[in-house]
């Protein structure tokens, strides 16, 4: 319904072969955060000859899940769809985020067969499956949120603004929204 941005970064000497891509899902429990977030972890990573992308998505309040992972696969697409032009390995992208970036640097990593969540973004003959994932403190189980569960179960809180409704009365949501629904022995590494 609208145009997604995302901030590209690489070297200022580009390597003679293809560069490795490191894709960077910004936190702010969904509902806040920028993709300008991305921009300086990416910078170090591009001194070291990777190519970053730190890419938008569409915040709680625009959209309920699975929108926001609609929209990171749509980019991993896009980028794979850019390959030749930006000079980009597309058989080595990796994901990395914090906090509900991390959560959905994880959907990611785990969800690469599953179509009801690669949505109808654009570049759909390439894949969304990613080699690598870091997941910086993300949640991978809402219904299981730690010290803090009467504040993770309110109808207010990020996790439940997010589905659409206090997770505890929306299970089936919860499922499609946590990364461990779909761990399988074809995901990619992860560090957690």
């Amino acid at each position: 319904e609208r145009t997604l941005k995302m901030h590209l970064v690489r070297p200022k000497t580009l390597p003679k072969g293809a560069m490795p891509v490191v894709v960077y899902i910004y936190g702010g429990g969904w509902k806040a955060g920028s993709r300008d977030a991305g921009v300086r972890p990416l910078t170090r990573l591009a001194q070291k000859g990777y190519f970053g992308a730190s890419i938008e998505y569409r915040l709680s309040q625009e959209a309920k899940f699975p929108a926001q992972i609609e929209d990171c696969k749509a980019a991993i697409r896009f980028l794979r769809s850019k390959a030749k032009e930006y000079g980009i390995d597309p058989d080595r992208i990796g994901v990395w985020g914090p906090s509900a970036g991390g959560h959905l640097a994880a959907l990611v990593g785990t969800s690469g067969d599953v179509k009801e969540l690669e949505g109808t973004g654009g570049s759909g003959e390439f894949s969304s499956r990613v080699q690598a994932v870091v997941d910086w403190f993300g949640p991978t189980d809402f219904l299981k949120m730690g010290k803090n569960k009467i504040e993770h179960d309110a109808p207010g809180s990020p996790e439940s603004q997010l589905i659409g409704g206090p997770i505890q009365e929306n299970k089936e949501k919860v499922a499609k929204a946590n990364p461990i629904t779909y761990v399988s022995k074809d995901d990619p590494p992860f560090l957690i």
